[in-house]
């Protein structure tokens, strides 16, 4: 491992979001087999991420995602519009050589999980909430063999010991680069570890921790209307959400 500081997944896929467009150089994009895992290749060539590493997926159904995001592109490139292949760029040029304070940082938030902290009013918020976190609340409490304390309001609830080693140890388990990319990922996105294991372990499908994640949001739509841009804004999330998902179930 460098000496220099570990770069930071989260920033790294920011950072090639806002990556220039550029002219579609390749005819083609296709997937072979190569070092244990499959490769992008352009025209046949085997690809690169930004940080000059061999673009190679750990599953076939990745790289085939990828592939196709290549594919799809016009005579310009937009990274935006390539999740999957931000998320490999991720996994790949940042979290490979920085996996420990990767599951670090997503295993900080169940110190301070969504799922723990209730509204006190209005009524029909604290029922919503109820009915969106008691059930992977209760999964992820029997299936780390522990209990999570809950929170009033924004008052900060320290959760034991036991609970953030068992949290911790149950995310490790998917610390190959992909699979903490996309953990993180879906927690940034989430504000919940307990519902990215969820959505690892599949527990629960993914469109129904997206609700999960958004029962306050909800709320306040349902009471004020939504505005289009923030609409806009949370599907491309959603859109992100589900790249995620995709890769953790392939994985």
């Amino acid at each position: 491992m460098s000496d220099e500081a570990p770069a930071d997944p989260k920033r790294l896929a920011q950072a090639n979001m806002r990556a220039p467009e550029i002219r579609r150089f390749y005819r083609e994009a296709g997937v072979i087999e190569a070092d244990g895992g499959w490769a992008l290749t352009l025209d046949g060539r085997t690809a690169r991420t930004p940080a000059k590493n061999r673009l190679i997926a750990p599953t076939r159904a990745i790289a085939e995602r990828i592939a196709a995001e290549w594919a799809e592109q016009g005579e310009t490139l937009s990274i935006a519009a390539m999740p999957t292949t931000r998320l490999a760029n991720s996994a790949l040029d940042g979290v490979a050589n920085a996996r420990e304070a990767t599951l670090d940082e997503i295993a900080n938030y169940a110190g301070a999980d969504l799922l723990c902290y209730r509204a006190l009013e209005p009524e029909a918020l604290v029922a919503m909430q109820a009915a969106a976190f008691d059930p992977p609340l209760r999964w992820a409490e029997e299936t780390l063999g522990v209990r999570f304390a809950l929170a009033a309001g924004i008052m900060h609830v320290p959760q034991s010991a036991e609970a953030l080693a068992a949290a911790r140890a149950a995310l490790g388990a998917h610390a190959s680069p992909f699979g903490l990319a996309a953990l993180h990922g879906a927690t940034s996105l989430t504000g919940s570890a307990l519902l990215a294991l969820a959505l690892a372990r599949r527990a629960l499908e993914a469109d129904a921790i997206w609700r999960a994640a958004h029962v306050d949001e909800d709320f306040q739509i349902s009471k004020w209307g939504q505005d289009w841009e923030a609409a806009e804004r949370r599907e491309a999330r959603r859109r992100e959400f589900l790249t995620y998902a995709a890769v953790l179930a392939a994985l």
